[in-house]
C-alpha cells in the first residue's frame, strides 16, 4: 500500500493569493489522490506551516520529513514552492535517497524534471524582483510621487491591525476558559478546529496560532 505524508505551507501574504492558499493546497492534493495515486493509499502524517518559503528551518517541515525518513512514505506537496523557494534546498532533497517526493500538481514529474522547474521558477523570482526595483526607480526618475502610497498602506494596515484585535477579543471567550482549565496550545487549537471555528483566514488553527491570538489580546 502506497503511504504519503502531506505537508502544507502559507505564509501571511500567500493565504489571501489564488493557488497558494491552505484550500487551493488541499484541492490539489486531493486531486492527485483521487485521480492519479496508486490504490490503495494511506495518509500516515499531515503537517502545516506558517511560514515564509525562503525560510528553511520551519518546525512542522522537519517532522514530516522525519516521519518520511523513518517510514519510507512519500512526502506529499500540492505545488513545488509549497516546500521551498530556494532550489538548492529541494535539490538536496531529492539527493536523499529516504526522502520520497511527489508533487500533485506534476504527477508525472521525475526528479530531474522537478529540479528544472525548481531552478527555473527561482530564475523567475529573481527576475520579478529586479523588474520591480527598475520600475521603482524609473518612476522616481520622474519625480513621481511614491509617498501616497505609502500613506494608503499605512492605512490599510491600520485597518487591518484594528480588525485582528477584535477578531482577538472574540476568541478570547472562547480561549481564556481552555486557558484556565489547563488546556495546552495544542488542545486549544483542535478545540477550536472541532467545533468549526475557521482561523481569520479561513484555516485550521495550530498552537502556534493560539498563541498569537493570546499575545495580541494582552
Amino acid at each position: 500500500m502506497r503511504s504519503y505524508v502531506v505537508y502544507t505551507r502559507v505564509s501571511t501574504e500567500d493565504q489571501g493569493k489564488s493557488g497558494l492558499g491552505l484550500e487551493a493546497q488541499q484541492r490539489d492534493i486531493s486531486i492527485y489522490l483521487d485521480k492519479f495515486s496508486e490504490m490503495p493509499y494511506r495518509i500516515i502524517g499531515t503537517f502545516q506551516d506558517i511560514e515564509s518559503g525562503g525560510n528553511n528551518d520551519r518546525p512542522e517541515l522537519a517532522k514530516a520529513l522525519a516521519l518520511v525518513r523513518k517510514t519510507g512514505a512519500e512526502l506529499l506537496i500540492a505545488k513545488l514552492d509549497r516546500l521551498s523557494r530556494k532550489v538548492s534546498f529541494i535539490a538536496g532533497l531529492m539527493d536523499d535517497p529516504k526522502v520520497k517526493l511527489r508533487v500533485a500538481s506534476m504527477p508525472f514529474a521525475d526528479k530531474f524534471q522537478l529540479h528544472i522547474y525548481a531552478a527555473l521558477a527561482e530564475q523567475e523570482r529573481t527576475f520579478i524582483s529586479e523588474r520591480t526595483k527598475a520600475a521603482l526607480k524609473m518612476a522616481k526618475e520622474r519625480g513621481k510621487v511614491l509617498g501616497g502610497m505609502r500613506d494608503a498602506t499605512m492605512k490599510r494596515n491600520v485597518a487591518i491591525q484594528e480588525k485582528a484585535n477584535r477578531e482577538a477579543a472574540k476568541l478570547m471567550e472562547i480561549i481564556s476558559p481552555l486557558q484556565q482549565a489547563g488546556k495546552t496550545l495544542s488542545e486549544i487549537s483542535r478545540t477550536l478546529n472541532n467545533q468549526g471555528i475557521p482561523t481569520s483566514r479561513g484555516g485550521l488553527w495550530t498552537a502556534k496560532q493560539v498563541s498569537r491570538v493570546i499575545e495580541r489580546s494582552a
